[in-house]
């Protein structure tokens, strides 16, 4: 597996070495199909100019430099070697733990990149990465850490996931929203007991092993049979509007829900046999 940085995981007097190898593909966070904006008449791709309003004319790079607006259209200037000033030096290489936690403590929430981290190659720098990512699944914990990249602190979380030690980068406390507002207005809201027992039905009927490989995209099936069908020149189709759902009740939706949900379930199951082969299998 081809890694990005390469360093160790220490903890104690305990030093792994381990590389780090993303665990999603480059375009995870967008379509995998691309697009380039072109000047319809002429179809030739359009480039994006830096312009400068009060000069009226294009500027080149090195005329550019960074700024913090701190009121309309009052800005501080940061220079390369203000940000050079407080990145840090670390040139450690070093994952370095400062706690372990229950893993189910931690939401998911604060993840923000998901990378794997790849054991050394000899078989003896190998053991106290299994001996880690054992002890971290019998004892259902994982551990919070911060390590420099690029001059970049960057706080994490490795975990274990399967057979193999992730690692996931994660949002600091102030870049998350706080959900307080959204408790406060479910807090006075009740539901009634066959509400709950009805809906408790419907999720029953529902529930199934999580399969990775049912996450599967429609829109990206369609992105790529839409260009195709452009290459080959056949017309697009616009499809018809959708219909807004009618507002009905609520224990109506919960008993229609659960209806269809045995239905379903009756047409997924294997036909009986016919009576008439069934004695014909005794005879």
């Amino acid at each position: 597996m081809r890694t990005t940085w390469n360093g160790s995981l220490s903890f104690g007097l305990v030093s792994i070495p381990v590389g780090l190898a993303p665990a999603t593909k480059p375009a995870a966070r967008q379509s995998d199909v691309s697009f380039r904006l072109l000047h319809r008449e002429c179809s030739t791709p359009i480039k994006q100019k830096r312009w400068c309003p009060t000069h009226d004319r294009e500027v080149t790079q090195d005329e550019i430099v960074r700024g913090f607006e701190v009121a309309k259209g009052q800005f501080v200037i940061v220079e390369d070697a203000d940000l050079e000033a407080i990145e840090r030096s670390d040139d450690s290489r070093s994952i370095e733990i400062t706690r372990f936690v229950p893993a189910g403590d931690v939401d998911p929430i604060y993840f923000d990149r998901t990378y794997f981290l790849v054991p050394a190659a000899t078989t003896a720098q190998r053991r106290p990465y299994v001996l880690l990512l054992e002890a971290m699944q019998q004892t259902g914990m994982a551990a919070l850490g911060r390590f420099v990249r690029a001059g970049r602190e960057s706080l994490c979380l490795v975990r274990a996931k399967g057979d193999a030690l992730a690692l996931e980068t994660l949002f600091l406390a102030e870049d998350v929203y706080s959900q307080a507002e959204i408790a406060e207005a479910v807090e006075g809201t009740a539901v009634k007991k066959p509400e709950l027992d009805l809906a408790r039905q419907v999720i029953e009927s529902l529930a199934a092993d999580f399969d990775p490989a049912e996450l599967q995209s429609a829109y990206r099936r369609d992105l790529r049979a839409l260009l195709e069908a452009k290459l080959r020149g056949e017309e697009i189709v616009a499809p018809e509007p959708a219909v807004e759902a009618p507002v009905i009740d609520l224990m109506e939706a919960l008993k229609a829900s659960v209806a269809a949900a045995k239905r379903r379930g009756r047409e997924d199951e294997p036909a009986a046999p016919s009576k008439r082969r069934s004695r014909a299998a005794r005879s």
